[in-house]
């Protein structure tokens, strides 16, 4: 549905989006991430078409023809700076918004009004925006986003300010928009939440590349060892020392409640070194781990250098 393809943007000194390209396939749920200032905001900015690419293309799949830019009526942004009317009713907001989006007033209200009910907001439709906490404006800003049903949705940040139960229900409302057949692309810095939510996902750092694929496929390429947990009694010094020495283990970190975490080489198998483990001390409990998307993001964004200024000048 939108394929992007070596695109470029300058600020000045600061080369913000350095030949980017990727394609988010229709009814997908696409995550770009990277750590503050690494280009990602511009990006989005330029997809909605509120700036444009230096140099590149972005192409939207419409039919069988492409655009630069979709409709605004097809189109959804949620920004990471909320743009809502702190004096107006909530309903009042929600319905100009859809008015803006090609609904009439009747529409953009009905909407607005079953979609703040999804948010657990229905009976504050007359409250003043202002009025509510952080949480709840990033519901109502959501609802902006969403309500005229556009075939593509961009959710900067969507779960800033929500606690974890609100965290929940945007997992469960973003899965919907998805089996309802809207396109979603968000960025988040919440690791745990796109691992459960993001079917691929797009990483940058200094404006460039540096990870992409599904969950399972960067795991394997960028994620490092897994790991062996132990739960286990009567564990002495000397028996830390010989689990130290196999070779299947690259490193032995033991806590105080007596867990053992073994970091296992890429292709080591687990039966033997397990058994070796069982001769040395009490096995209460055992589990594999793969690394975690935080484990990767850290392990993959942090070791990226910074660009020479030869390259931002």
């Amino acid at each position: 549905m939108l394929n992007v393809a070596h695109v470029h943007r300058r600020f000045a000194q600061v080369h913000a989006v350095n030949d980017i390209s990727f394609h988010v396939t229709a009814g997908e749920i696409f995550a770009l991430l990277g750590p503050n200032g690494a280009g990602k905001s511009t990006l989005l900015r330029m997809l909605v078409g509120i700036t444009y690419p230096d140099s590149g293309r972005i192409e939207w799949q419409q039919g069988g023809s492409t655009a630069s830019r979709l409709p605004a009526s097809q189109i959804g942004y949620l920004p990471e700076d909320r743009g809502l009317y702190q004096d107006q009713p909530l309903v009042t907001v929600l319905e100009y918004f859809g008015t803006l989006r090609g609904m009439t007033r009747t529409e953009a209200r009905a909407s607005a009004t079953a979609w703040l009910e999804r948010l657990e907001l229905g009976g504050r439709l007359k409250d003043k925006v202002g009025a509510l906490s952080k949480g709840n404006q990033q519901k109502v800003q959501f609802a902006a986003a969403v309500l005229h049903q556009p075939r593509f949705v961009i959710l900067d940040e969507p779960f800033s300010g929500l606690d974890p139960l609100n965290q929940e229900l945007f997992l469960s409302l973003v899965r919907g928009l998805r089996d309802e057949g809207t396109t979603v692309l968000f960025s988040a810095h919440q690791m745990a939440l796109v691992e459960r939510l993001a079917d691929r996902l797009f990483v940058m750092q200094h404006g460039r590349e540096v990870l992409h694929g599904t969950i399972p496929d960067v795991r394997a390429r960028w994620g490092g060892d897994r790991k062996l947990v132990l739960h286990a009694t009567s564990v002495t010094a000397d028996a830390v020392q010989q689990v130290r020495a196999h070779p299947a283990a690259t490193g032995v970190v033991v806590h105080d409640d007596g867990t053992m975490e073994i970091t296992l080489g890429a292709a080591s198998p687990v039966g033997e070194l397990l058994a070796h483990c069982a001769q040395l001390f009490t096995i209460v409990d055992v589990r594999t781990e793969q690394p975690t998307l935080h484990e990767v993001y850290i392990n993959t964004v942090g070791a990226v250098p910074a660009p020479a200024l030869a390259e931002v000048a």
